[in-house]
């Protein structure tokens, strides 16, 4: 589970844009980028080098 007062305030290391939290998935998603970065833990893993890109039809979606 993620504290939703850290997610108010996380932003997208790559465009600085917002991101969504996936629960099912444990991700916290920035579709601008097109990175889904990992949480693992509760702690989110916001580097880069340890998202994964997100599918053509993952970036659509809202």
């Amino acid at each position: 589970m993620l504290d939703e007062k850290l997610l108010e305030i996380l932003v997208c290391p790559v465009t600085k844009g917002p991101l969504e939290y996936d629960r099912e998935n444990q991700e916290l998603v920035c579709r601008a980028s097109g990175l889904a970065y990992p949480v693992r833990d509760g702690i989110p893993i916001m580097l880069e080098a340890e998202a994964r890109q997100l599918t053509l039809e993952e970036r659509e979606r809202k």
